[in-house]
């Protein structure tokens, strides 16, 4: 696999992000499994947040060595909302990996009831299956499901994973 992992914890006031890479490295094979044999390691970069979604949203984004990497503020009583603040994200991430591609999303959703105790690819038909959890994390739920939509329609193209 080439190209960028991004991770996504899509909260009820905050978009935190990591920004996994793909690094080929001869001699080094991979300790996932899927990937045995192969000679890549995932290494981190760029990771952040954009916090207070709903009344002063603030992005900040700090480099793989802890340095500052992206600083923005939006001004008080925006309603950004996560496909706001994702409209900031994706563009942002794609300047900082130059021609690297974004493989895939992978994100953090709290509740997969009965169904999903694992990672699973996401389609509309498993965002609607996860839909039916809301009421058993009725503060989580519905803000995962969120960033899972709206990377739906930013990068229609690009595998998700929860």
């Amino acid at each position: 696999m080439d190209g960028a992992i991004v991770v996504l914890n899509a909260g009820s006031s905050s978009l935190k992000f990591s920004v996994f890479l793909w690094e080929r490295r001869s001699g080094r094979e991979s300790d996932v499994p899927a990937l045995k044999g192969a000679p890549t390691e995932l290494v981190a970069g760029v990771r952040g947040q954009v916090e207070a979604l709903q009344t002063a949203p603030r992005f900040k984004a700090k480099d793989a060595d802890g340095k500052p990497a992206g600083e923005h503020a939006w001004p008080a009583g925006t309603q950004l909302g996560h496909a706001g603040a994702l409209e900031h994200l994706v563009p942002f991430v794609r300047s900082r990996l130059g021609d690297t591609p974004i493989a895939a999303v992978g994100h953090r959703v709290v509740h997969g009831g009965e169904l999903f105790s694992a990672p699973i690819a996401v389609d509309r038909e498993i965002v609607h299956k996860l839909e039916r959890f809301i009421n058993l994390a009725p503060l989580h739920q519905p803000h995962n499901l969120n960033g899972i939509k709206a990377i739906a329609q930013l990068l229609p193209a690009v595998p998700q994973v929860a």
